[in-house]
């Protein structure tokens, strides 16, 4: 597993793609920023990484496919994609919100993405890693348990 909990952001539009990974690399300490305007790259490069875990920020529609359509394709080695999930979009619509809910993302900005909405997203995500962190440390039956999984 990584030592870092990377972000990788999707986006077709190239303008789009760079300002949010702009904001990204503005505060994101816990990793690296991997940002992506083609989805078969974004596609080849998450199935060769080593960890499975990693925050996305994905642009709803990605030229004929969709961020849904991403996250089905990365599933097998991402287990908490969804979850680890923000799914950003130019027009938030009654459907797009409900994909969302069945899909459990609990995380939509509307863009233009304000940056403090950006930061409270990723935070509430690394936060879920870093308790889980403590917990190892703090915790020795826990961590015991976790390690015979």
């Amino acid at each position: 597993m990584s030592n870092n909990l990377d972000v990788i952001v999707l986006d077709d539009d190239p303008q789009n793609c760079a300002v949010t990974t702009e904001l990204l690399e503005d505060f994101y300490v816990w990793g690296k920023v991997h940002s992506f305007t083609d989805y078969r790259k974004a596609l080849t490069y998450c199935r060769r990484r080593k960890s499975g875990i990693a925050i996305f920020v994905l642009d709803v529609y990605l030229g004929k496919e969709t961020a849904f359509d991403f996250l089905d394709a990365i599933a097998d080695r991402y287990a908490w994609a969804a979850e680890d999930t923000i799914i950003i979009t130019g027009r938030a619509s009654d459907d797009i919100v409900n994909v969302c809910l069945a899909s459990h993302i609990t995380y939509l900005l509307q863009k233009p993405i304000k940056a403090y909405t950006l930061k409270l997203a990723v935070r509430a995500i690394v936060d879920k890693y870093l308790v889980f962190a403590r917990r190892l440390l703090d915790d020795a039956r826990f961590a015991k348990r976790v390690a015979e999984i």
